[in-house]
């Protein structure tokens, strides 16, 4: 069966939320200085592209990413098609066909925008409403193609906390431009780092 790559290549000047560390990438030895090999060193923040948030992204004593059931990040799954959309609602979901699914992934017009530098305030973004619809359905996964799920500097964010505090897990800034809508099994491995907020992950899907 076909697997698609959805991660965000991370590379130094990529896309950021603004105010989060940045992703640098620098040579620590080198063979052509006359190293025995190459090693670089990495400095970057637990939401650096493609990245999960854990309940402990938000709520105090909830489960981090470490701890995170493996059930949620790997399983069937599907891809809606939101493009064209400034915000997902309730009512989007309700019409979207999302029947039983518990890990879902929004495809919107956010994957144009994600390969770029420079962050837009304007990117698709869940409604309280759609977050509670979700919930409701006892989604595991919910996932998004831009470095939130949430709408720019929304106070509080109640996008974020509903579904966290559900148990649920959010993958954030997957790169969805070439991937294919409809049913699909997934398979989300953040990086294992102890008692973190949030960590880096791989995400692959299989047609």
């Amino acid at each position: 069966m076909p697997l698609i790559d959805v991660t965000l290549g991370m590379k130094n000047d990529m896309i950021a939320f603004p105010g989060d560390p940045v992703f640098e990438m620098h040579p620590f030895l080198s063979r052509a200085k006359g190293d025995p090999f190459d090693l670089a060193s990495l400095s970057l923040c637990t939401h650096t592209g493609t990245h999960v948030d854990p309940a402990a992204h938000y709520i105090n004593g909830a489960y981090t990413v470490d701890q995170t059931p493996l059930e949620h990040l790997i399983g069937p799954g599907i891809i809606l098609d939101m493009r064209g959309k400034e915000f997902i609602d309730a009512k989007d979901i309700e019409a979207s066909g999302i029947a039983d699914h518990v890990r879902i992934f929004f495809k919107t017009d956010n994957s144009e925008k994600l390969r770029f530098q420079d962050f837009t305030e304007d990117y698709c973004h869940l409604t309280l409403d759609a977050a509670q619809l979700l919930v409701e359905k006892g989604i595991r996964l919910v996932g998004i193609d831009y470095l939130s799920i949430e709408k720019y500097m929304t106070p509080g964010a109640p996008v974020h906390r509903t579904i966290l505090r559900s148990g649920a897990m959010i993958v954030e800034a997957l790169d969805l431009l070439d991937a294919p809508t409809g049913p699909c099994k997934i398979y989300c491995l953040p990086l294992r780092i102890m008692n973190a907020d949030g960590a880096p992950a791989r995400v692959v899907i299989e047609i």
